[in-house]
This record gives structure tokens, C-alpha cells and sequence, in this order.
């Protein structure tokens, strides 16, 4: 009799979490009407086409250069980002100096600011004519209406989502780490390749996803700059614009699906980097 009103006991324990079946109701119910009908609907819509009418669709020279493009730029634009972002961040959080709450709110600016008031300042400036693509064009360097155009614009749009991703783990590392590894005869290359950067490579590779998914879908600062041109700098969501307003639907259709399989593969391998190395820290921790 007492185990059973000890088991009994356990079992009607409440939850530390108040309300956590309400909660989770709430959020997968949310989930559901916001995200996972639309990207149903969405595969549904495309496989009515039928296997071999949605592989046509998709092989489709001028598809697949748009997604390459797309795919290829919003890549090297994370990767970028990535670099100089925890490099910012680095500045941000260990120096103090004249300006650094100005470059602070800097950082924030692409958030608010319209991508398409972004996608014609960066024309202007790279653009033959403009300030900085008319110092380049004598030299062969041609920036706007070309893919190294987009990945500038993607740059710009992503940078935030690393900073702001690694700044606040960089925080919580303290300067005393830094000396210890000073003391214990580290030099600076391995302060920081086995000191910090493992702590903040689940923070830079979550950055790295956020700023690659939105590089992916990204259309006001890119469309101006990229010049849209077939084969050369047109990106896919551009092509899908295209397509909706040749009233060919099921091109279309196919494009966001294969966009939308894409970047799950995509976030999922990042993801799952990101948790192994979050172990692995944790662990050697």
C-alpha cells in the first residue's frame, strides 16, 4: 500500500512548468495553422503534377542556374558573415573605445531598415556609375548585376544574425580563461583556436543558419542589384515572381518545393553539426 501511494504520489506531482500541456497545445496548434498547412498545401499542390512533370519543371536549365545562384551566393555570404561577424562581435565585447555604441546600433540597422531602401543604396553605390563601382570599373571589377553583387547584398542582410548570435556567448566567457591559457604557455593562435572558438562554434554555426536561411529567401536588396538577368544573376525567388505572373503555376510551384526541400537538408546537416559540437564541448568541458 505505501508503494502504491508513493508511485501514485509521483505520478500526480505537478509539472515545473505551470500550464505545460495548455502551453504546448497552444504552440503545436500554432505551428500547425502558420507553418506545416502552408508547406503541406504546398507539397500537395506538387505532386499532383505528376513525378516526371515536376522532375521536368525542376531540370529546367534556367531552374536549376537560378537555384544554383540562390543556393551558392546566400552560402558564401554565410560564410563570410560568419568570419567577420565573430570578428565584430569580438570588438564589441573585449575593446572599449570612441563610437562603439554608434557601431553597436549599427549593427541592428539592416533589421529595420526596408530591404528594397537597402538593395538601391547598395546599386547606387556598386553600380558603374556609382561611387564605389566607378573606381572598380577601370580595373575589370564589376560588382552590381553580377552574382558578386548579390552576395554583397546578402552580406549586409546577414551579418546581424551572427553578431547578434555569438555576441552574447562571447560575453559570458571571462578574461580570467584567456590568462589561465596565457600562464599555462598558450600563445595567441592557441588561445584561440582551443580556448574560444570551441565555446563559440554552436553560437557562430547557429548564426551561420540564420543568416544563410535568409539569404536563400531574400528579395528586396537583391532584386535591384542582381539586374535579373537569365542565367547570369537571376536568384530563384525572382523566378518564381516570373513564373506566377506567366500564370504558370505549376513552375512555380515546383521551384518552391524544390527550395523548400533544399533548405531543410540544408538547416538540418547545420543543425546537427551544431548540436555535435555543443556535446563535444560540453563533454571535453
Amino acid at each position: 500500500m505505501a508503494l502504491r501511494s508513493s508511485t501514485r504520489w509521483r505520478f500526480r506531482q505537478p509539472s515545473v512548468i505551470p500550464g505545460f500541456g495548455l502551453a504546448l497545445g497552444v504552440t503545436l496548434t500554432w505551428l500547425t495553422l502558420i507553418v506545416l498547412i502552408p508547406l503541406s498545401g504546398l507539397i500537395w499542390r506538387s505532386s499532383g503534377l505528376g513525378w516526371s512533370n515536376f522532375m521536368a519543371l525542376v531540370l529546367d536549365e534556367r531552374t536549376v542556374n537560378a537555384l544554383t545562384i540562390s543556393f551558392g551566393t546566400a552560402f558564401i555570404a554565410a560564410v563570410v558573415n560568419l568570419f567577420f561577424g565573430v570578428v565584430l562581435a569580438w570588438v564589441l565585447v573585449r575593446y572599449r573605445f570612441p563610437g562603439k555604441r554608434v557601431i553597436d546600433a549599427m549593427v541592428d540597422l539592416p533589421f529595420a531598415l526596408p530591404t528594397a531602401v537597402a538593395g538601391i543604396a547598395l546599386t547606387a553605390l556598386y553600380a558603374p556609375n556609382g561611387w564605389i563601382g566607378s573606381l572598380l570599373e577601370p580595373l575589370g571589377i564589376k560588382i552590381a548585376f553580377t552574382p558578386a553583387g548579390i552576395v554583397i547584398a546578402l552580406v549586409f542582410v546577414g551579418l546581424p544574425f551572427v553578431v547578434r548570435t555569438v555576441q552574447p556567448v562571447m560575453e559570458e566567457i571571462d578574461k580570467e580563461v584567456e590568462e589561465a591559457a596565457a600562464t599555462l604557455g598558450a600563445n595567441r593562435y592557441q588561445t584561440i583556436s582551443r580556448v574560444l572558438l570551441p565555446g563559440l562554434l554552436p553560437a557562430g554555426l547557429t548564426g551561420f543558419a540564420l543568416a544563410f536561411a535568409r539569404g536563400v529567401g531574400e528579395y528586396g536588396s537583391v532584386i535591384f542589384i542582381a539586374g535579373n538577368l537569365p542565367y547570369v544573376s537571376e536568384i530563384a525567388p525572382l523566378l518564381i515572381i516570373i513564373r506566377l505572373e506567366e500564370f504558370n503555376y505549376p513552375a512555380a510551384t515546383a521551384i518552391a518545393t524544390v527550395m523548400l526541400f533544399l533548405s531543410f537538408i540544408m538547416l538540418l546537416v547545420i543543425n546537427s553539426i551544431q548540436a555535435w559540437s555543443r556535446r563535444r564541448y560540453s563533454n571535453g568541458a
